[in-house]
Order: C-alpha cells, then structure tokens, then sequence
C-alpha cells in the first residue's frame, strides 16, 4: 500500500495525516476484500482551494468537504474484479499497485465541521477520508439506502480502528 500525502496550506495537523490515511485506508481496503496492493494520492487544501478544484473538475462553483476522482469504474460497489481488463490505466507500471485515485480534502472544513458535531479534527479528518476511500472503491449516496450502507461502513472501519466521537 503507498500513498502520497501534500499539503498546499500553511496549516500543520496536530496529527500524522499519513499515520490516519494508512490505517483508514488500510481498514477501508481490509474490508472490502481488495485483491490488490493499492495507490491513493491525497491533497489537503483549503476552502478557495477546494473551491478552485471542485469549480474545475466538476463543474461546481462551491466549496465543500472533500473531493473524490476515483480511477475505476466499479459495476457494482467494491467490485474489483474488473480491474485487471484496465490494466495499463489501473496499475502503476513500476510497482504493479492498483491506482485507485485522488482524494482533495479541505482542512478549514475538517476543523469547523468538528467543532459543528463535538468531536476532534481527527476523527473528522478520518471520517472524511473513510468516506472518500468508500468513493474510490465505487460507492455513492444518491439514494437513502445507499447512504445508509456508506454510512454503516464508514462508521465500523472507524470503529475498529478506536477513532470514535470522543
């Protein structure tokens, strides 16, 4: 597992944002069985950032909490098994670890979002990146029961790792 962590603020954690994303990752991956060694580049920005990438990338001229581009297209939710008819598109050529995609997560978010629901920065930095992981292995929350098994899986992996609203 690799992943690749920049920080374009100024902002400094009062946490390892590499520490977080190795466990997460590695607890989000766990559980949905991925057959792979696996890739994920994160950016940690701020809300004019967020703001520029999401009006950029998506069309959306807003700021919001994280951005997912995930690398695959999943047929079902955590679904890996098409990977390998993407090969050259799917896998890093030198390491041979699925690519699964970029993740942009905005620090002023993460800080007042856990100030807004009572629970540390990281916890809500985790909770975002557990969501955005989700992302990546081809979940979304379109719909009520879709949300609700996001929410399920988010919740257990955090859980498991002892990252809970403290």
């Amino acid at each position: 597992m690799t992943f690749y962590v920049e920080n374009e603020t100024e902002k400094e954690l009062p946490f390892s944002a590499e520490e977080i994303l190795s466990a997460v990752m590695e607890g989000v991956l766990t559980v949905e069985g991925c057959p792979y060694e696996a890739s994920v580049n994160l950016l940690l920005t701020d809300g004019a950032g967020i703001r520029e990438y999401n009006k950029n990338f998506r069309q959306t001229d807003a700021e919001t909490d994280v951005l997912s581009f995930p690398n695959l297209d999943f047929s079902k939710p955590g679904d890996f098994s098409g990977a390998e008819s993407c090969e050259a598109d799917c896998f890093d050529p030198d390491s041979g670890e699925l690519l699964l995609g970029d993740i942009i997560l905005n620090l002023e978010r993460v800080e007042s979002q856990a100030e807004e629901y009572g629970h540390s920065t990281k916890r809500e930095f985790a909770f975002l990146l557990a969501h955005s992981l989700y992302h990546l292995c081809g979940y979304d929350h379109m719909e009520e029961g879709e949300a609700h098994l996001m929410e399920e899986k988010q919740e257990a992996v955090l859980r498991s790792l002892g990252i809970t609203r403290e």
